[in-house]
């Protein structure tokens, strides 16, 4: 437990200097692929939401087992060799720097007045159209995806980090990009990604109401006030998890989320969320992305702490003298 500890902390280092660098080769990539294939070669005539769960658990096992194998032999040469190599290999399950950079991104088109590159780089981290939403739509969206992600694609991997180390975090970061790879509600995918749409929510169901309530107390002033909205209107969302982060954050920021969203031409009705105290202006990007430093620097000390009081309870265990 102490090792993984360790490797957290390390891990979230690297990625708050490093980020992710496109010269650095990074695991998802190779997940990726993998997914990729299995799917051309799988997602074809009949049974399809079988061979859908054979294609995540192959993927699983895939990941787990290189994984496990790699730390396993890491910490064989030394425990310093082991914590290092962790910790690079959670490193790649986070991506708080990313989302960062990716919401910069919006943000400063906006500030200079240009909408149309908004627009494009918007696109590039939603799934909804963009092309015709103003400022007021492009910062929602924006916000959105920095509060659904917080959970997703930064807390819940260090979440399995701690309980299983980076081979456990690696295969959440699996099981996730299967998700976004496969797990659509089309014709295509209905069946076939089931599996992985469903294992997706299981493995996000207590990451993101852990990270909706460290949200919260790592950044209202309003506690009692935003617990209850939190509580209100969590659960509106059609997805099972990402109405907790957005929740939080729309009871933060004191504005509105959900609406209208467009995919593919496609109109999509969402709750609204959170209470108009605010209308959504730029801004609200740049304080997005604060709750969400403020949120990981929170949940690793809560990390830090739960880790630390087992590993102490289980060296009281096996000190103990028996009775």
């Amino acid at each position: 437990m102490i090792y993984h500890l360790y490797a957290i902390v390390g891990a979230v280092v690297l990625d708050a200097f490093i980020g992710d660098p496109r010269w650095l080769p990074h695991p998802v990539r190779a997940m990726g692929a993998l997914i990729a294939a299995l799917d051309r070669h799988l997602n074809k005539g009949r049974a399809r939401r079988i061979k859908g769960m054979v294609a995540v658990m192959v993927v699983i096992a895939t990941v787990f087992a290189l994984s496990y194998a790699l730390v396993l032999l890491s910490y064989q040469l030394s425990p310093v060799v082991g914590v290092i190599v962790e910790a690079v290999c959670i490193f790649t399950t986070i991506a708080a720097k990313s989302l960062r950079e990716a919401a910069w991104s919006v943000l400063v088109p906006l500030e200079h007045g240009d909408i149309e590159k908004a627009r494009k780089e918007l696109s590039m981290i939603v799934g909804r159209d963009t092309e015709t939403l103003d400022e007021p739509e492009i910062v929602r969206a924006c916000v959105e995806t920095v509060a659904e992600n917080t959970s997703d694609g930064i807390t819940a991997p260090l979440v399995y980090a701690l309980i299983g180390g980076a081979p456990l975090a690696l295969v959440y970061r699996a099981v996730n990009t299967c998700d976004s790879m496969v797990g659509y509600k089309n014709d295509t995918y209905r069946e076939f990604g089931w599996a992985s749409a469903r294992l997706d929510d299981v493995l996000n169901y207590v990451p993101a109401r852990l990270t909706a309530w460290v949200m919260l107390f790592a950044n209202s002033r309003s506690l009692r006030r935003h617990a209850r909205l939190l509580w209100r209107d969590a659960r509106k969302h059609p997805s099972p998890n990402s109405g907790w982060g957005e929740a939080a954050m729309a009871a933060i920021l004191g504005v509105q989320l959900g609406g209208t969203n467009t995919y593919r031409g496609v109109i999509s009705e969402r709750p609204k969320i959170g209470d108009a105290m605010h209308a959504l202006t730029k801004e609200h990007i740049r304080q997005a992305v604060f709750v969400m430093w403020r949120t990981l620097f929170a949940f690793v000390v809560l990390l830090l702490i739960g880790g630390m009081i087992v590993e102490l309870a289980i060296t009281w265990g096996k000190s103990a003298p028996f009775l």
